[in-house]
């Protein structure tokens, strides 16, 4: 962790009703062409904001690893998971975007969301994403603009702009297969992984 990441601490902001509004999760699920049966780790999972969608999207067939590396947040997701009507498909995991403890090959997607700002590591956090994917797999990040300021979300400077991110990807041997902006403070980038990753 750096100064950087969002503290478990605030994890009640994960939970207000307004970012629905600014961070809408119909939007971002559309974007990744989501179908029943696939495997999607959720890097950066929080309180579920994307794991519980998309637990439900690729259906009773398909699984989502919940990946994040406070065991606070898994705690509070795990708790959520409890809850009657809440879906059964979904693998909580502690780890990191750059050591998931995930199997060689165990995904079609890999979703880092509100996550890309915070690693000091981007290099390793796509070696692993391409490592987890299976062929033809893909990568989502979602992150904050940073040409819109605060509130919400995290100083400007800690943001990463989209052109940067594409810079790294497409330097890392991925391809981009589209990019976008969601909602009124993100950015969405899907890439597919080196061939010879």
């Amino acid at each position: 962790m750096n100064e950087r990441t969002f503290r478990h601490s605030d994890a009640h902001k994960l939970e207000d009703p307004e970012r629905r509004r600014w961070l809408p999760v119909d939007a971002v699920l559309a974007a990744l062409e989501l179908r029943p049966g696939m495997d999607v780790a959720d890097i950066g999972a929080g309180t579920g904001y994307f794991t519980l969608p998309l637990a439900r999207a690729v259906g009773p067939e398909g699984r989502v690893r919940a990946v994040d590396l406070q065991p606070e947040m898994l705690a509070l997701l795990r708790a959520k998971l409890a809850l009657p009507d809440s879906p059964a498909n979904v693998e909580l995991v502690e780890g990191a975007a750059h050591r998931t403890h995930l199997a060689d090959g165990s995904c079609n997607l890999v979703l880092i969301a509100n996550v890309w700002h915070e690693l000091d590591e981007h290099s390793a956090a796509l070696k692993e994403t391409a490592r987890l994917l299976r062929r033809g797999g893909r990568l989502a990040i979602l992150d904050w603009r940073s040409d819109v300021d605060r509130p919400p979300g995290p100083p400007l400077d800690h943001r990463w702009p989209l052109e940067k991110t594409l810079r790294t990807l497409e330097t890392s041997g991925w391809s981009i297969d589209r990019h976008t902006y969601v909602g009124g403070y993100s950015y969405l980038v899907v890439a597919r992984k080196p061939a010879a990753g």
